[in-house]
């Protein structure tokens, strides 16, 4: 299966809007975005939990990241509450679900196959002074990508120019962006040599944010 599968293309999904598709494991709903395989797959994805629904344990041979966006993530880790940025790198192993339900975004086989790098953090809690109405927190950053998160205020304009592409989810509120509204679970993702101008609404944004890591893009080994 391929899905939003170039990489030279401007892409932007308003993930709301699309039906959610029954996974493998019942009880767990999906929306996908960005997708190159099958049920192995490099893949980009709202997942939604219902409650006391989980999958099977497994092992992330190609690492997972994720982000909390609703409810409470649980695994054998832990207990994940909205808001909360994962990386399970390659190698890392769990037994994922939900007592009480969740969504959560979610990208996998997406690693470097050498990354061991594994943890969590509150989004909110890193960011930084607000500088122009945006303030920013540093999630993550190897030679492959780096991964933050912004909140902007009204009426602000997050500007980006990182080569090597730029990946965005709105997490709440909503902005404009060239022509298109961004608003709640818009995605967007912009080709190597595009630049980002996000100009927030009234209510303000809050946006997850992901740049150079397009040229690393392909199909996970085993599917090759």
């Amino acid at each position: 299966m391929e899905l939003n599968a170039d990489f030279s293309e401007r892409v932007v999904v308003h993930s709301e809007e699309l039906e959610w598709q029954a996974s493998p494991m019942k009880g767990v709903d999906r929306r996908m975005l960005d997708r190159i395989g099958g049920e192995v797959a490099r893949a980009t994805t709202i997942v939604r939990y219902a409650p006391g629904s989980k999958f099977s344990a497994h092992t992330h041979t190609g690492g997972e990241e994720f982000i909390v966006l609703d409810g409470v993530f649980q695994d054998e880790h832990g207990d994940f509450p909205e808001g909360t940025y994962v990386r399970n790198p390659p190698t890392s192993a769990h037994t994922p679900g939900s007592d009480d339900g969740c969504t959560i975004f979610v990208k996998l086989w997406q690693f470097d196959m050498e990354d061991r790098n594994q943890f969590r953090k509150n989004m909110a809690d890193g960011l930084g002074e607000t500088e122009d109405g945006v303030a920013t927190a540093l999630l993550h950053q190897d030679e492959r990508e780096t991964v933050t998160f912004h909140r902007i205020d009204p009426g602000a304009t997050l500007f980006v120019d990182d080569t090597g592409g730029i990946e965005l989810l709105v997490i709440s509120g909503s902005g404009k962006c060239g022509d298109e509204v961004l608003r709640k679970g818009s995605w967007l993702r912009l080709p190597a040599g595009d630049s980002l101008t996000l100009d927030a609404a009234n209510e303000g944004a809050q946006v997850w944010m992901k740049t150079g890591h397009l040229p690393y893009a392909k199909a996970p080994e085993v599917l090759k």
